[in-house]
């Protein structure tokens, strides 16, 4: 972490009227502003074709120029494979966009090279929407997944607030893995093994 030293009162370094010792607003929170800016220009938009579903939040597409990527779902975490309702959160994904076209709204790359996407595809039964159903959304609303808070500060307020909201439904209705009643969240399944 840098630490800024602003100098003694009545000098006015940058030209911006204040002779104050204190920070101007602008630069203050110009560290925050320039992370904001390098992860805008991260972010992509890819049009795909879903080739493979691996679990409740992972699929395998193909681009355009038919690249394949390894896609997980920003902002969800789904049961394992070998972990209660693993199975099921996996075909109901698959309910939802195997072989269909998705757009992806990509944030960041994780640790095992995955791009991390916002999912969007056509909703089964609206033939001439566009792709408005956020899957991921879908996945937590259906009891299928967990919000991810752990990177909840990754989404938008929007989002944040849409998937708490569907994911406190989904367990007071107690549907999917909230059927169970002590469901192991699947991060903590991962470390006791």
């Amino acid at each position: 972490m840098t630490v800024c030293y602003w100098p003694k009162a009545g000098i006015d370094p940058l030209g911006v009227g204040r002779t104050s010792g204190t920070i101007p607003p602008m630069i203050r929170y110009l560290p925050a502003l320039l992370t904001l800016v390098a992860c805008i220009a991260r972010a992509e938009t890819l049009d795909a074709r879903v080739v493979g579903v691996t679990d409740g939040d992972t699929i395998t597409v193909l681009d355009a120029t038919k690249e394949q990527h390894k896609i997980r779902f920003a902002g969800i975490d789904a049961p394992e494979r070998k972990q209660p309702f693993g199975t099921r959160s996996r075909q109901n994904l698959a309910r939802y966009i195997a072989g269909k076209e998705v757009r992806l709204d990509c944030h960041k790359v994780d640790r095992y090279r995955r791009k991390v996407c916002k999912v969007w595809v056509q909703p089964p039964d609206c033939l001439r929407c566009g792709k408005t159903l956020d899957v991921g959304l879908a996945q937590i609303t259906d009891g299928m997944a967990w919000w991810y808070r752990r990177y909840a500060d990754e989404q938008t307020a929007e989002d944040r607030g849409r998937y708490e909201s569907a994911e406190n439904e989904a367990r007071l209705r107690r549907w999917g893995l909230w059927a169970d009643d002590n469901p192991v969240p699947p991060w903590e399944w991962r470390r006791k093994r």
